[in-house]
């Protein structure tokens, strides 16, 4: 006889399983995708091999490249397309150029506006179609003399096309202009003609002696073509246009110039290879434009024809433009060593161009005669990994790449300048090297990652730049060439030493020392893979301190498990345990890591090598909190992606925020001054749960435009009013209706450019700030102001609005150039007097101090008129140390009332963008990654998990917080959770809920009803289940009593 359930007890079971389930409950979450910028331009690509011109169509309106899985025939690809797409609108567009008779991977397609969106998501989901994007436009602008009209702005317009670097442009003696300035310097020629000519300059008539002169070595130049039977080259093998223009020849002459670095025989302008064979690809119009779909059909017959060296003078800031960064790696996959110029964007740093950022590219920047960097030349470091890491060490090597001779477009010589002629130099170089590797063997001796390995261990470390002005130093052909004569496959790191005493080359590790306690350290190196295009790191790189207090330094590592094209990345995450919060002094040792590639041909084992980098750095006991600043780099965001406007508006060549906004980038100046001034920075590339407040004095807010999670605004309070943290904002202009004026229609790309946000965004510091009664207005205020007789520059800053009572606030009077206030203006002029705005305001708050600043660009390097680090001192003096400057603090300015702005008149987010794809915040979850401290690497930070316990998170290792973490840890396959877009208008009710949907909850849900709610299901169903027990044992007394009197009958 079966048993039946009651109701009741069904009931309390499912109570029961129901509060376990959610006490246990781990969800999985839905992973993002990544979104660029989208830049829409097309053309049609014919050309012609040799000499022969046929009729180019021209360039239509809406061309989209179709990237498929396979190599096949044009015409297999397009019958796909053909048979598989069901919409009608869109028409293949036949290549005819020298590339069309080789297997290709994309095709070319224009597609109507009215179908546009439909049609390239159906033939994205085809089977054998990889991707589809936009035929982007390449403009490349020489800088010629015209004054302020150099690069791809102009009178603050951008230019038709993708951004690509200017070249340096001057012909013989006279004024020399820079792409960052309006002043002109004088470079009168002081050189001897043996000076000004390149090849002596690196002795390459020593290896012309021995026989070597670039002899059967394929040199593919991509620039603007070059003319038939010029009388400076014996070997011009082959010239291909790739345009849709009806020549090959070289009407600009700079693809002339280029070629006569690399093999030019006139006596007054000689290259360095002059017996190689020069293959002419004209990728550039006489307008000096180019497209997407034009590089690739070159590249492919670059491929296809087996080219050994590959010239690229050009580049830009847009590492996101993925076809064209792909079919790079496909270009060095193949065995061809690129050269490509490292961009004309300095002396600022932060500005490295695409494809030479690339570390399987030679990356070339330039100097002068005297071993300077040239004012020209862009700096490092690279800036793909910002925000959550740090940037790789770039440029590779310099070369000289001022006044350089070369060949004109006719005949006879001139002098250029710029980083696109430094590159040529270098591949001049490259290819002499190559020449000394006998025909049959050098495909198998030498590759991508050999060569950089000979030009970066055989350059000459000049004495005053640093590793991310120089790279490894001013190539050296006489060493290179003794590197590569014996050369043995093999990997290596580069750089392949970090020395903290060897300033200022190790700048910026050098300036600062390492404690216990600090964020880590991070070094970001290249990892050189001479072996194979493909190579495994098949155990973690080990620590081998020289001496026991070599223990004192905890080293993390994350690293590429596969090493592709050629090359791959080991960072190093550096911190010093607690134990050595006093220690003083320099710890020394290796890090060693062993690399694997399939064996070559003819081979049986594997080629296996040992990297290692030598490691030596200084250690200062941990210092006082009221020293110790943290820098948030987490809430930057910069292009690409997204188009984030630049911060001044006075600024009218660039249009773009795009240097990074780092301390070792646009803001190393600064980042130098507090160093000097005995603050120790630190930056955290997490969110701020991710930090303890008690070890800093004074959190550094400037230039940010990310939201912030509810969790960091919570915790920022805490911080500040009980913890006693500082905090000061340099914040920065926000309009929308001035950011609605700056969309433009490019028409060449044919796509608006929308800013994302304004110099920072204001409502999200207002959210911030909210806690303490702060808010920002949208005004843009211009002006020139003084306190304490120190002068200053307000450059499209914004306005205080809110301020709490028995504050300090500083008021100026300055015009508006908003939009918005634009009439206010129009009146003053007429004689109205400038009313004062509120722009620096200081105040204590519970335990802490607060300073807030509208403006950012006294501390940015990149468009400063006037510094204000007088001002970050004091203000630093104050939040972190509570030292009061009688100027800033005096009864004048005292605040004895608050400000107010209704809430309704503060700024407000833009409602036509989505931000979601820019933020690292909007729609992901929050996560302390490994820019953070060790003890809280895949967690949600400090005070929201339990002390001391293990917490594992999906898709991360478990962490024993009460454990001491010691050498090496194996972090290469920690992967980012998988993310949910969540609406912010959830109910409480639905965010418990969501978690059945992959959804985290907010920190107010996670503390309490992550275990109230279960907790009270639980009670819930064990309250019934005691009751469906005491009436069962009730019910058995009954029947038991009653069978017993049955008995006694």
């Amino acid at each position: 006889m079966g048993t039946h359930l009651s109701p009741t007890f069904s009931l309390s079971l499912l109570f029961l399983f129901t509060s376990i389930f959610l006490l246990h409950f781990q969800p999985f979450l839905d992973p993002t995708q990544s979104q660029t910028l989208t830049l829409i331009s097309p053309p049609e690509s014919n050309s012609n091999s040799t000499d022969k011109v046929t009729t180019h169509p021209q360039i239509t309106p809406n061309n989209y490249i179709v990237r498929f899985l396979e190599y096949k025939s044009a015409e297999d690809h397009r019958n796909y397309l053909e048979s598989s797409i069901r919409l009608g609108g869109w028409q293949w567009i036949q290549r005819r150029n020298p590339a069309a008779k080789y297997p290709t991977d994309f095709g070319l397609v224009s597609i109507e506006d009215s179908v546009k969106e439909g049609l390239i998501e159906e033939i994205g989901k085809l089977g054998l179609v990889k991707d589809v994007n936009v035929d982007m436009s390449y403009g490349r602008g020489l800088l010629q003399e015209e004054r302020g009209k150099v690069g791809a702005f102009v009178d603050g317009k951008k230019r038709p096309g993708k951004i690509f670097t200017s070249m340096s442009f001057k012909e013989g003696d006279g004024e020399y202009y820079t792409t960052k300035s309006n002043s002109s310097i004088s470079w009168g020629r002081q050189l001897l003609m043996q000076r000004s000519q390149i090849t002596s300059m690196f002795e390459a008539d020593v290896l012309w002696a021995k026989g070597y002169t670039g002899k059967k070595v394929k040199m593919a130049i991509f620039d603007t073509g070059i003319r038939a039977n010029h009388p400076h080259f014996r070997n011009i093998k082959e010239r291909t246009n790739w345009t849709n223009e009806d020549t090959l020849n070289d009407n600009l002459g700079h693809g002339t110039f280029v070629a006569g670095v690399i093999a030019g025989v006139d006596s007054e302008c000689l290259g360095f290879a002059p017996d190689t064979e020069i293959y002419a690809f004209r990728v550039f119009t006489d307008a000096q434009v180019s497209y997407t779909s034009w590089f690739l059909d070159a590249f492919n017959y670059a491929i296809a024809t087996n080219m050994d060296v590959l010239n690229l003078s050009i580049g830009g800031p847009d590492y996101l433009d993925l076809p064209f960064v792909e079919k790079v790696w496909e270009i060095t996959a193949s065995n061809i060593i690129m050269v490509s110029a490292i961009g004309n964007d300095g002396p600022l740093y932060g500005t490295l161009n695409n494809p030479a950022d690339q570390s399987d590219i030679i990356g070339v920047g330039g100097i002068d005669y005297s071993d300077h960097i040239a004012s020209f030349s862009s700096r490092g470091m690279s800036t793909w990994e910002i925000p959550h890491g740090y940037g790789r060490v770039k440029p590779d090597i310099v070369a000289y790449g001022r006044e350089i001779m070369g060949s004109k477009i006719s005949t006879g010589c001139k002098s250029l300048s710029g980083t696109s002629v430094a590159s040529p130099v270098v591949a001049g170089i490259v290819c002499l090297l190559v020449s000394i590797i006998p025909e049959m063997s050098r495909k198998s001796i030498l590759n991508p990652a050999s060569m950089k390995q000979a030009l970066v261990e055989g350059a000459a470390r000049l004495s005053g730049p640093n590793m991310y002005e120089q790279g490894a130093g001013r190539v050296d052909l006489l060493e290179s060439y003794e590197i590569l004569k014996d050369y043995q496959p093999r990997a290596s790191i580069f750089p392949s030493v970090l020395d903290y005493t060897n300033c200022p080359y190790s700048w910026p590790f050098c300036r600062q020392p390492l404690y216990a306690g600090a964020m880590p350290v991070i070094f970001n190196t290249t990892i050189l893979n001479g072996m194979g295009v493909i190579g495994y790191v098949k155990s973690p790189p080990t620590w081998h301190p020289s001496d026991e207090e070599g223990n004192l330094l905890s080293l993390h590592f994350t690293y590429s498990e596969v090493i592709w094209p050629w090359t791959g990345y080991l960072a190093l995450h550096i911190q010093i345990k607690e134990e050595g919060s006093q220690f003083s002094g320099e710890i020394e040792g290796n890090v060693t890591l062993r690399v694997q590639s399939p064996p070559a041909q003819g081979e049986k084992d594997p080629r296996i090598s040992t990297c290692v980098l030598q490691l030596k750095v200084k250690v200062v006991p941990t210092p006082p909190r009221s020293k110790r600043v943290l820098w948030d780099q987490f809430h930057s965001i910069k292009y690409p992606p997204g188009y984030i406007p630049r911060d001044s508006l006075d600024v009218r060549n660039d249009i773009l925020d795009w240097h990074g906004d780092h301390l070792h980038t646009n803001f190393h100046i600064m980042f130098n001054m507090l160093q000097d001034a005995g603050y120790y920075v630190e930056t955290l590339g997490s969110p701020l749960t991710c930090f303890d407040a008690r070890q800093y004095g004074t959190l550094l807010l400037v230039d940010l435009e990310d939201e912030y999670f509810a969790e960091e605004i919570e915790k920022l309070k805490d911080d500040v009013i009980n913890t006693g943290l500082g905090l000061a904002v340099f914040a920065e202009w926000y309009n929308v209706d001035t950011m609605v004026k700056m969309r433009f229609f490019d028409d060449n790309t044919r796509s608006w450019w929308t800013p994302v946000t304004g110099g920072a965004n204001i409502p999200a510091l207002n959210n911030l700030l909210a806690p303490f009664g702060i808010a920002f207005g949208d005004k843009i205020l211009n002006g020139d102001f003084s306190i304490d007789g120190e002068q200053s520059r307000y450059a499209s800053g914004t306005d205080i609005v809110r301020f709490p009572g028995g504050g300090y606030v500083h008021r100026f009077p300055f015009l508006d150039s908003s939009e918005s206030g634009a009439t206010q203006n129009v009146l003053l002029t007429s004689g109205m007097t400038k009313a004062d705005s509120p722009i620096l305001g200081l105040i204590d708050v519970g335990e802490g101090r607060i300073s807030v600043y509208g403006d950012s660009n006294c501390l940015d390097s990149s468009h400063m008129v006037t510094n204000c680090y007088w001002l970050l001192r004091k203000i630093l003096d104050f939040t972190s140390g509570d030292i009061r400057d009688s100027v800033l603090f005096s009864d004048l300015v005292k605040q004895d009332l608050p400000l107010h702005e209704e809430d309704n008149q503060l700024p407000t987010r833009r409602t036509d963008v989505n931000f979601s794809t820019y933020s690292a915040v909007v729609g992901k979850d929050l996560i302390c990654r490994t820019d953070s401290r060790f003890e809280v690497w895949g967690t949600k930070g400090y005070n929201l998990h339990v002390r001391g316990r293990n917490r594992r998170l999906p898709g991360y290792p478990v962490i024993d917080l009460g454990r001491g973490l010691n050498s090496t840890m194996d972090t290469s396959k920690v992967r980012e959770p998988k993310l949910t877009l969540k609406s912010k208008n959830d109910s409480l009710g639905n965010k418990y809920l969501g978690m059945f949907y992959g959804e985290e909850l907010d920190v107010p849900v996670l503390v309490g009803t992550h275990w109230l709610v279960p907790a009270v299901i639980a009670m819930t169903g064990l309250l019934l289940l005691s009751f469906w027990h005491i009436r069962q044992k009730r019910r058995r007394r009954r029947k038991g009593s009653g069978s017993g009197r049955l008995a006694n009958l």
